[in-house]
């Protein structure tokens, strides 16, 4: 069969050649700019290197100021409150009364040791006398050694009940007087839990006395921070409601015990020169100067947690490298590491979130890829 025969024009040959010449821009496009989606993109990250630096060592802890010698006071009897004298702040003098609990209870047991004392009296008296009366028959011989000794018998027992009942009524005078909580030395009262018409046992403390004169520092430690601190050290004590004025130091004293709730250790700073405008009760901010010491310092932004162990990307021939750090303590925004980073380190610090373990990364500033 054959086939017709196609006449072409110059139309025809214009097409032709402009699709020869399209196809050949196109290779030479193809081969100048590359596909840049097939080109494998590398992270680009911030970094620091890192180097030793010194810091100063400094532990800050809230404190309050307190009295150095504070006395809680309690009834010795248990009864029902019906007068109290006093408020918090205000100032005592020793001996003075504070609360008063009713004493009618005690007031009857007064009244029949009283009672007991006096028949005691009289049962001594008159065994005295028939001793004394007997005694004398004895001698005139009168009577038996047996009578004498049986009225002699009867004085002792009789001496010996009345010394008892003087002893019951001195205890009951006092019962009396315990009805009354008075201050033990001159001073200001801090706290005050008892109030009229509150029925309290005795020995729980409703009142606390601040001894005038003696005052000091005290904050508290938590255990894991208990051995940068001891006794002698020195401290620089800053008073917020004062406008921030300071004043120097000492810790004197460190409970032996922790608080069994906060478990925390109670440490006392007495201070030089107190400010005259401090006040029990105020807040202070006690720092601690622990000395200086070499460290390796990172912003806070380079360490990556995801679960309990503190990690950094370190950049190793160009990948990263997730790396365990070991963190002693915190200075502003920066980080102290203990361990997991040496001297020459060069640490991610910004685009740690696009990268993964053993990755190519681009240092920011850099050119290599």
């Amino acid at each position: 069969m054959k086939l017709p025969s196609v006449k072409l024009t110059r139309t025809h040959y214009t097409i032709l050649g402009a699709l020869i010449v399209l196809f050949v821009l196109w290779r030479v496009y193809a081969a100048l700019f590359p596909d840049v989606r097939n080109e494998r993109m590398v992270p680009v990250v911030r970094t620091i290197t890192v180097g030793e630096t010194s810091t100063d060592n400094k532990a800050v802890y809230p404190g309050t100021v307190r009295g150095k010698y504070e006395s809680s006071l309690a009834f010795q009897v248990s009864g029902k409150i019906i007068r109290r004298n006093v408020n918090v702040g205000d100032t005592v003098r020793a001996g003075q009364v504070l609360l008063e609990i009713d004493p009618k209870d005690v007031r009857q047991s007064l009244n029949a040791a009283q009672a007991a004392c006096n028949a005691a009296r009289s049962d001594y008296k008159l065994a005295r006398d028939n001793y004394a009366r007997y005694a004398s028959l004895f001698e005139k011989g009168a009577v038996s050694t047996m009578t004498r000794d049986q009225y002699k018998t009867q004085y002792e027992a009789a001496e010996a009940s009345l010394r008892s009942a003087e002893a019951n009524l001195t205890q009951a005078q006092n019962q009396m007087g315990y009805t009354q909580l008075v201050s033990d030395h001159d001073g200001s009262v801090s706290s005050l839990s008892g109030e009229v018409g509150q029925v309290v046992s005795a020995g729980t403390p409703v009142a606390t006395v601040v001894q005038s004169g003696n005052r000091e520092i005290q904050f508290y430690v938590p255990e894991n921070r208990l051995g940068e601190v001891h006794p002698g050290m020195d401290a620089t004590v800053t008073f917020w409601a004062l406008h921030n004025v300071t004043a120097r130091g000492t810790v004197t004293e460190i409970a032996s015990m922790a608080d069994s709730v906060t478990r925390t250790y109670r440490v006392r700073v007495a201070v030089d020169n107190w400010p005259d405008a401090a006040q029990l009760g105020m807040t202070a901010k006690v720092t601690l100067d622990t000395g200086v010491e070499s460290a390796i310092v990172i912003p806070s932004s380079a360490i990556y947690q995801t679960g309990s162990q503190p990690q950094v990307w370190v950049v190793r021939n160009r990948k990263a490298v997730k790396t365990d750090v070991t963190v002693a303590g915190y200075e502003g925004s920066n980080v102290k590491i203990s361990s997991g980073l040496v001297k020459g380190d060069i640490v991610v610090t910004g685009g740690a979130n696009k990268i993964s373990e053993g990755e190519e990364v681009q240092l920011e500033g850099s050119e290599f890829k």
